[in-house]
């Protein structure tokens, strides 16, 4: 009888249909069955000696909550034995949706004790414990889910990249590495093909909480750095020194491919996924590792001919999920976050049609600390030679050291956003809200930003920022945070402004919230053209505590729509 090892993971959901992901030990027919008689099949498919199935689940009830199984070959395989957690189900959107609430986050490194590698039923639904990096908010939220099925919950849970951590693994993982080959060859103790990257994912996602929240609620994800390895594309050079080594090339490929299998996939609507000529090759042949792994090289060569970004609906509110690692123009004569089709890509989508929220998920913050945006505005400029070869040379190792990767890294790109982001904002059918969703930097934040002398959009304009689930920040870092949106931290960046011979900032912006730290995660509740803030962070008895909460409904992003919290005017004023 076939094996789950992996799932089920709840995907996509709308109002009449949805897809659960799984992989199994051997090729089989997955099968979900609802206990209302919604019901889907798919035959497994196999990349590198794995079995994957996205089952898509039709003829489900829009606003109904349904309960569901999971069999292979037959054979009931979830909920498992003895599960002390609610049944797994699907909920549906009404047709006409007037609530959403998304939870948001990014960054979770995953060490579960070994003996959770291994799909069993597990027994916790009080997470916390002795972590060395304190509780896991994603345990927590699911704990509370767990405690009362029957609470509001979120709708759509967004991972805004790193859910898993190829250049820094657990000691059990760096253990299990050693005894498959020698550590002291590169790349060392982190992975290195595919098998080590699916040995990632069981480590994050056979953790029992996640597993069972990954069930029940579905999910949007997107990668960042490292799901490949820290400041993955910072710059050309970079990307050179790193291709002329003897394992990047495993590496980025097998990265690309997981990335595709395990997260990817679960991103697209099925009627998309139905006309997705790599889908069905993949599905096509009795092993799907050389088609996947042709379509990986290809966008590790070429980034322009594949697009990762993706857009999601949910009523009347859109969600823009943007990749921001593997699209870059890396050349420093035309650097960009996005190259020229993604970009055109983007900016269709935002303008398409009215909307009541508009949600850009992008896993690198656009508004950063005022000090942190001038320091890599100032550093894009000494790469590209604005003060010469030596400065130049300079700036690139500092660029490695500091990890100046962010939007304002790529000051075109910063400012091609900021005026999407007003034009899209402004007139007849404006969005409510644009909201820019982040994660990355280890703590969470709100700013928003400030148009001069009126010209702002009518939509208020939020950064959302909000990491890690489960990770730590040095306390040097901390204060460096705290000091970038200080009063003295501007003032040290109108310095980096003058040496870089930079021109002001289009905009300006304030920190209206923040910064907190710990592992947390943030819900937005979207009703109408209402939209409300949550920031809750994961405590040791194992629940969420609210730090923060308001209400984003009121006011735009004009000249005085920054005016509304503390903090500081961005850099160009």
């Amino acid at each position: 009888m076939a094996r789950l090892l992996l799932g089920p993971l709840l995907r996509y959901a709308d109002g009449r249909t949805a897809t659960v992901w799984v992989e199994a030990d051997r090729p089989c027919t997955a099968e979900v069955r609802c206990a209302d008689g919604a019901a889907g099949a798919a035959r497994t498919f196999q990349v590198a000696g794995h079995h994957y199935a996205l089952v898509p689940v039709t003829g489900l009830t829009p606003g109904t909550e349904t309960a569901y199984e999971v069999a292979l070959d037959g054979g009931g395989v979830w909920p498992l034995p003895g599960s002390p957690y609610p049944p797994s189900t699907i909920r549906t959107p009404p047709e006409e949706p007037d609530t959403l609430r998304v939870t948001f986050g990014s960054c979770r490194w995953a060490a579960p004790p070994a003996e959770e590698h291994d799909p069993s039923p597990g027994s916790r639904l009080r997470p916390g414990g002795d972590d060395p990096i304190g509780p896991d908010a994603l345990d927590t939220l699911a704990a509370r889910i767990a405690a009362d099925p029957a609470a509001p919950r979120p709708d759509v849970l967004l991972l805004l990249g790193d859910q898993v951590y190829a250049d820094e693994v657990s000691e059990p993982t760096r253990r299990w590495l050693a005894a498959r080959r020698d550590l002291s060859e590169p790349p060392g103790d982190q992975v290195a093909d595919y098998a080590e990257y699916t040995h990632l994912y069981y480590e994050s996602w056979l953790d029992p909480e996640v597993r069972w929240l990954l069930s029940t609620v579905p999910s949007c994800m997107v990668f960042d750095d490292h799901d490949v390895i820290d400041d993955w594309n910072t710059s050309a050079s970079w990307l050179a020194e790193m291709r002329a080594t003897p394992w990047w090339r495993e590496r980025v490929l097998s990265g690309l491919m997981s990335y595709w299998v395990y997260q990817h996939l679960g991103n697209v609507p099925p009627a998309e996924l139905e006309r997705d000529e790599l889908y069905a090759a993949v599905r096509a042949t009795p092993d799907g590792t050389d088609a996947l792994r042709a379509f990986a090289a290809r966008a590790d060569a070429e980034p322009a001919a594949v697009r990762w970004s993706y857009r999601r609906d949910f009523g009347r509110v859109r969600l823009l999920m943007v990749d921001t690692r593997a699209a870059r123009v890396l050349a420093e004569d035309r650097r960009a976050m996005l190259d020229p089709e993604e970009a055109r890509w983007l900016r269709a989508q935002a303008l398409d049609g009215d909307c009541d929220h508009l949600l850009i998920g992008t896993s690198l913050p656009w508004l950063l600390p005022h000090l942190v945006h001038a320091a890599e505005g100032w550093n894009a400029a000494l790469c590209r030679g604005e003060r010469g070869a030596r400065w130049a040379r300079f700036g690139e190792r500092l660029r490695r050291r500091a990890d100046l990767e962010h939007w304002s890294a790529f000051p075109a790109s910063f400012d091609a956003l900021s005026a999407l982001v007003a034009e899209v904002g402004t007139g007849a059918g404006a969005p409510a809200t644009i909201s820019v969703l982040s994660g990355d930097v280890h703590h969470a934040y709100v700013a928003e930003p400030a148009w001069p002398d009126g010209r702002g959009p009518d939509a208020r304009v939020l950064q959302l920022t909000c990491s890690p689930v489960h990770n730590s920040i040095p306390a040097s870092i901390r204060v460096g945070f705290r000091f970038g949106w200080s009063r003295a931290g501007r003032a040290l960046s109108r310095l980096f402004t003058r040496h870089g011979r930079l021109a002001p900032a289009g905009i300006t912006w304030r920190k209206t919230g923040g910064p907190w730290f710990g592992n947390q995660l943030m819900t937005l509740t979207l009703r109408g053209r209402e939209a409300a803030l949550v920031l809750e962070q994961a405590r040791r008895d194992g629940g969420l505590e609210t730090v923060a909460s308001r209400d984003l409904s009121s006011g735009g992003s004009g000249a005085q729509g920054a005016a509304r919290g503390t903090g500081g005017s961005g850099p160009g004023t």
